[in-house]
């Protein structure tokens, strides 16, 4: 029989695309943009940043507000891109750093809202995939994610080589010389948490018809994206929750039963997140953490690393765990319904 005639395995191109993240990350380090862009930031001292960036990037973006304003104390904001693209309207941005994260350079609003930061008079620096796009055309500067292709339409590497473009940039801004050691270490990690078993979740997730995953902090972007990916992938109800603003309404719903999924971080966030894994355990819930331990919780192994590399490993490992989990409820990663790879938004 011949192979080229088979149909596709569900699910392979989200797997070797995801596994091959490391290679990603290894390709951005040897670019040497980092030490650049740091001193044009240190040049610029911009007195706040504003993010843009939708999907996947936006939780990138949220990422980089917490790694932003806790490692280089700039406020740090998300431009909503229907204000330049639908109002019309301008956003005073003079002497801004504005961020946008994509992944094909693309989408109508990005682009409206870059040439509106630029009009402004603020620094736009794309953090894109696609080097020769429409953003990058505009932006001031770029900073390539060097992921190569991706072709599932579930973003995984791109995503992680966002986090890790906004790890190094971060880390040369501030000259901060053991994140930047941190981060040329990420690459090992990075496959190293590919290999972790998280399968101790998958047949709780695969069974859920919803779930909530908690993280707080700098892990806040990472539980965001792992709630997007549950539902792309595996048409899975995931509602992503700051441990604080979980316990105000949506803690009404954690009963017996009831399926979670928590990122927690070695800084004082992720004391909270252990907290809220405790007490849901207490009523039944069926609590997965990540990065620590917790009365009544079921622990995924994570690797030790600073902290600002913990969300980028830890959604690595995730990245498994959701494939699993779409081929259990028989769902095929590569394809979710009624999504393409590229989603062009005004």
């Amino acid at each position: 029989m011949q192979t080229d005639s088979l149909p596709p395995t569900p699910g392979a191109l989200m797997f070797a695309e995801a596994a091959a993240a490391h290679e990603a990350v290894r390709a951005q380090l040897a670019g040497g943009r980092f030490a650049e862009l740091g001193k044009r930031l240190r040049s610029l001292n911009p007195r706040i940043v504003a993010t843009c960036a939708r999907g996947s990037s936006d939780h990138a973006a949220t990422f980089a507000k917490y790694l932003i304003e806790t490692r280089a104390s700039v406020l740090t904001a998300s431009l909503a891109p229907s204000v330049a693209s639908i109002y019309r309207a301008e956003t005073m941005l003079r002497d801004a750093l504005v961020l946008l994260i994509s992944q094909s350079g693309a989408s109508p609003d990005l682009l409206a809202t870059a040439a509106a930061a630029k009009r402004a008079g603020a620094l736009v620096l794309a953090l894109v995939n696609a080097e020769h796009s429409p953003l990058a055309a505009i932006a001031h500067e770029t900073l390539p994610l060097l992921a190569g292709e991706e072709r599932s339409v579930a973003a995984t590497k791109s995503f992680l080589a966002s986090l890790s473009a906004l790890i190094g940039l971060v880390a040369h801004w501030t000259e901060d010389e053991h994140l930047i050691a941190a981060h040329a270490a990420s690459p090992d990690l990075l496959q190293q948490a590919w290999a972790l078993d998280w399968s101790a979740a998958t047949s709780t997730l695969a069974s859920a018809s919803s779930l909530y995953v908690i993280a707080r902090g700098i892990g806040f972007g990472a539980a965001g994206e792992a709630a997007l990916k549950l539902k792309e992938t595996s048409g899975l109800h995931a509602e992503a929750y700051s441990a604080a603003e979980a316990r105000h309404g949506p803690m009404a719903l954690v009963s017996s039963g009831f399926p979670l999924l928590l990122f927690a971080q070695d800084d004082a966030a992720g004391a909270s997140v252990v907290a809220f894994a405790a007490d849901s355990a207490t009523r039944g819930a069926r609590a997965f953490v990540a990065g620590a331990s917790a009365p009544g919780a079921t622990q995924l192994p994570t690797l030790q690393a600073d902290v600002a590399l913990q969300p980028m490993l830890a959604i690595q490992s995730f990245y498994r765990l959701a494939h699993e989990v779409a081929i259990a409820r028989g769902r095929n990663p590569d394809a979710p319904p009624h999504l393409t790879k590229v989603t062009e938004t005004l």
